[in-house]
Formats: C-alpha cells, sequence, structure tokens
C-alpha cells in the first residue's frame, strides 16, 4: 500500500512526486511510456516559471526569449523586445525527463512503459491497474493528460473544452533561420479564433497553430498555408504537423465541479488548467502539481480534514486568472486585424502582457489596468464590424 500514486509523470505529475516524496511520503509514479520520450507541444515556458521550480531546469532550457515578433498573415510585423527573459524553450522529451529524475532523486518510485488501465475508489483505498499489475494507494492523482483516464473514471461529470493544435518540429541541418536569436513570431492572422507560432530550440524550430475560438474544419490546410507564409521557414524542409488536444478552462460552469474526490484528485490538462489565452499548460501543471502535494500532505499527515482545500486553492488563484485571460482572450480572437493594428500603434500593451508571463503582473492585474481602454476598444470594434457589415448588404442590393 502506497500514500499516493501518480498517474501521469509530465510536469505536473512529476510536481507532485517530487514534494510529496520530500515530504516523506511513499510515492509510486505510473508513466505510459519511458523517459525521455517525445511530446507533441509548443514548449513555451513562460518565465514566471522560474517561481516554481528549482534553477537547475534551465540545463534544458535550448533557447531563452526577449523579442517577439508579431504579424497577421505573415504581414505587417513588428518587434517587441525585452531585457528580461519572456519566456524559455525547452524540448519536453528533455524536460520531462529532468522532472521525473528529479522525483527519482527524492526517493519517488516510477514504473515506466506501463500504462494505467483501470482505476476504482474504494472507501478505504483507490487501486490502480495497469497490464503488468495491481496497485493500491491511499490517494491517487490524476496527472495523465487532456484525456485522462483518471478523470473520466472518477469525475464523469467534468466535461471540460477540448480544443486542437497542429505541431510539428523544423530541422535546420545547417540552415540558417531569419529568425533572429531569441525571438518568437506569434502571427494572429494564421488561424480563425487562434494564433501561429515559431520557437527557435537546439537546431530545429518548432512551429504550429492553435485555435482557441470557433471551430476549425480543415486545420491541416491551414497549418500548410502557415508554413507556406511564414518567411522564417523559407528555404527549409518542413513536415506535416502533429495534432493534440488543448484541455482548455471552460468557465464558470467547469469551476461549480470538484476536482477532489475523497481520495483523488486532478492536476494540469487533466483538471482543464490551461491559460485561454495562449494555451499555455506547463506553467499550471507545475502550479497545481505543488498545490496538490501540498493539500495530499496535509491530509494524509492529519493537518487537514480531506483534500477539498486544493479545490479552495485553485479556486482562489487559478480561476480568477483563468477568467481574466479568457476575457482578454475573447477580445483579442474576435477582433485579431484590429488588435494586431492597435498593439503595432500602441506596442507598450505589448510590455504590459509580458510582464504577465514574466510573474510581475497577473490576468487580473493587466485587466485592471487595460479595462477602460479594453472596453472602448471592443464598443469601437462592434460599431467598425456592423458599419462593415451593412455596407456590404447594402452593395449588393
Amino acid at each position: 500500500m502506497h500514500d499516493v500514486i501518480v498517474v501521469g509523470m509530465g510536469p505536473g505529475g512529476a510536481t507532485v512526486a517530487t514534494h510529496l516524496a520530500r515530504a516523506g511520503l511513499s510515492v509510486l509514479g505510473l508513466e505510459w511510456k519511458t523517459h525521455p520520450r517525445y511530446k507533441v507541444c509548443g514548449g513555451a515556458l513562460s518565465a514566471r516559471t522560474d517561481r516554481l521550480l528549482e534553477p537547475d531546469y534551465h540545463a534544458v532550457v535550448e533557447e531563452t526569449i526577449h523579442r517577439v515578433r508579431f504579424q497577421y498573415a505573415g504581414a505587417e510585423p513588428f518587434e517587441s523586445f525585452s531585457p528580461e527573459p519572456i519566456a524559455y524553450m525547452v524540448m519536453r522529451d528533455r524536460f520531462d525527463a529532468h522532472l521525473v529524475r528529479q522525483a527519482r532523486e527524492a526517493g519517488a518510485s516510477v514504473r515506466e512503459n506501463e500504462r494505467a488501465v483501470t482505476v476504482r475508489e474504494h472507501a478505504d483505498r483507490v487501486e490502480v491497474e495497469t497490464q503488468q499489475g495491481r496497485y493500491c494507494a491511499k490517494v491517487v492523482v490524476g496527472a495523465d493528460g487532456a484525456n485522462s483516464l483518471v478523470a473520466r473514471t472518477l469525475f464523469p461529470e467534468r466535461r471540460g473544452r477540448m480544443v486542437g493544435a497542429l505541431e510539428g518540429e523544423v530541422p535546420l541541418k545547417g540552415a540558417i533561420s531569419s529568425l533572429g536569436a531569441g525571438t518568437i513570431v506569434l502571427d494572429l492572422g494564421a488561424v480563425a479564433g487562434g494564433y501561429g507560432w515559431v520557437f527557435p530550440k537546439e537546431g530545429r524550430l518548432s512551429i504550429g497553430i492553435g485555435g482557441f475560438q470557433g471551430t476549425r474544419r480543415n486545420p491541416r490546410a491551414v497549418y500548410q498555408g502557415f508554413v507556406k507564409t511564414e518567411p522564417a521557414l523559407d528555404g527549409l524542409a518542413v513536415p506535416d504537423g502533429l495534432g493534440h488536444p488543448i484541455p482548455l478552462y471552460a468557465g464558470k460552469a467547469t469551476e461549480r465541479l470538484p476536482l477532489t474526490t475523497s481520495r483523488a484528485l486532478l492536476v494540469g490538462d487533466a483538471a482543464h488548467l490551461v491559460d485561454p489565452m495562449l494555451g499555455e499548460g506547463i506553467y499550471y501543471a507545475v502550479a497545481s502539481g505543488r498545490m496538490a502535494a501540498g493539500a495530499i500532505a496535509d491530509h494524509l499527515q492529519e493537518r487537514t480534514a480531506d483534500l477539498r482545500t486544493y479545490d479552495v486553492q485553485v479556486a482562489g488563484e487559478l480561476y480568477p486568472e483563468f477568467r481574466a485571460a479568457a476575457s482578454l482572450a475573447w477580445a483579442v480572437y474576435t477582433f485579431p486585424l484590429l488588435v494586431h493594428g492597435a498593439l503595432r500603434r500602441r506596442p507598450a500593451s505589448v510590455h504590459l502582457y509580458a510582464d504577465v508571463l514574466k510573474g510581475h503582473t497577473t490576468y487580473q492585474g493587466l485587466l485592471g489596468a487595460i479595462g477602460d481602454r479594453l472596453r472602448n476598444f471592443i464598443a469601437r470594434a462592434i460599431r467598425e464590424k456592423v458599419a462593415s457589415a451593412v455596407t456590404l448588404r447594402s452593395a449588393r442590393r
């Protein structure tokens, strides 16, 4: 009988396992592949991740980002520079393997290439069956991603919002990209209701598209269109993109459903704790993993009666941020061309957003700082959209 079984040893699961093992608890981590393993992901960590992880994770950082090139459908580019790091680029195979190694060093037992196939919660224990065996614990953590078995089995009422992304890795093979060192590309016109990106890594570029509003009829065609028009990819052989689901925060209806039972809780993507503005999930996986570890340790060491302190902490710290981010995302992805033009004219607004990624402010703080300007912008954008529709209708008559 273990104290805790962690299903899924990505950033959230590895964080939970590390902190619980350091607290003196018996931890078993189950991972269905063997680390290091490739993971379809842009691999962008906002710089505020420094506040959550120990500095040695920088050993697997492949590029430090100081500059962002914004554009709309490959045109009207402008750049924003920050003396401080905005983000760090990692490959998930190396990054996740680093975090799993930390969990092992802390004393957690990690069984790889062992997929969980059944999870059961009883009054006095939880049971997790894999293709190799059956394990029991006092608590189980669902850190098993967007299609979480733990969430589907023990939290059947939780049905969050899932959007899609396509991502590919472009080996440079000695070629020189026009993308400057420490620079990323964000293109608001690459896909309706989302953005396209180019992220530099060691000897490669990660490229992709993600749609966060509306529906995508043919995402592969959108991806190929972005590849053809993106200047940083000129002359490079670009492979087909691989699809992956992004389990975005789904609004207040989801907030009303708990992330805990008597003996189970969910973290990271399994809990739909993904930023609805940029689709950032790694930061929140680590943050929720730390919160979960604290709640579990407090409960098992009899400082609290149950696991619900985790629900309280997520509700108090993460959901208000996601609500603010969702408001901002609605404006950006509903009026992307107008937003791009406004940012191009007033680049100081970009620095305000960069402060969120650096951890100097929050989405709530940003929304408070620009609230009046954002409301005026939305009102003006709606008027312009209505006037354009009226003009178009009159021209057709």
